[in-house]
């Protein structure tokens, strides 16, 4: 079994997160190429096949640029926190139409202490979210077997980062999913401990991952008219 990220990833990340500059970056730059960025795109190489194997739609791409790793470098544009870097490195194993239409993605996150595993579609517009919701109450036996069932949502809830605080206007008072309604965003997570990120155990935990959330990927797909 292959082991990717050790306590040298972590050091980089946590020093990165302490010294948030780019002289201190481009100093201990070989560091992150070699314990962070590299065994990064390894694991992407690695999971691709069973990601295949799923879906033929999805990639988990590990070329350096414009692949599934995303740039470690903040975008300072329009953002409130203007430092250099982001203290994490992720990835997301997207759709292979990503640049023509929304579309849901697997999302891995690497940082010392709150790594996790996620799947679905983040800050979609308002339209993709109607889209999404109105599919839900057409769909809702869907719902509950991708979303809701019991084995699911112990191991993979689904998130309630940005609710509204009442459900939207025009559906139904008893739908059985009402607060679902409420979402902005439509992700399931799973938080990973450090343990499991620097042990032999990650790609095949993350294969599990990927075939127990690919019924929810498969919905989101279909309510945005996706191949799966």
């Amino acid at each position: 079994m292959t082991v990717y990220f050790s306590d040298r990833s972590f050091r980089f990340l946590r020093g990165l997160a302490r010294h948030n500059e780019r002289d201190w970056f481009h100093a201990h730059k070989a560091d992150y190429e070699a314990h962070v960025r590299e065994p990064f795109q390894r694991l992407l190489g690695d999971l691709q096949p069973a990601l295949a194997a799923i879906s033929p739609h999805f990639r988990a791409d590990p070329r350096p640029l414009g692949g599934s790793l995303f740039r470690i470098q903040r975008d300072t544009r329009y953002a409130r926190d203007k430092s250099p870097y982001k203290p994490w490195q992720g990835a997301r194993l997207f759709h292979a139409r990503r640049r023509e239409v929304p579309a849901p993605s697997w999302y891995l996150h690497l940082q010392p202490g709150e790594h996790f595993f996620a799947a679905g579609i983040w800050h979609p517009d308002t339209p993709v979210v109607r889209r999404i919701r109105q599919f839900i109450v057409d769909n809702p036996e869907g719902w509950r077997r991708a979303a809701r069932a019991p084995a699911m949502a112990r191991r993979y809830p689904l998130s309630d980062d940005e609710m509204l605080v009442r459900p939207p206007r025009g559906f139904p008072e008893d739908f059985p999913f009402l607060d679902d309604l409420r979402r902005r965003n439509f992700i399931v997570v799973r938080p990973l401990d450090d343990d499991l990120m620097t042990g032999p155990r990650l790609r095949a935990t993350l294969e599990r991952d990927l075939r127990a959330t690919a019924p929810f990927m498969d919905y989101l797909c279909a309510a945005l008219d996706l191949e799966f």
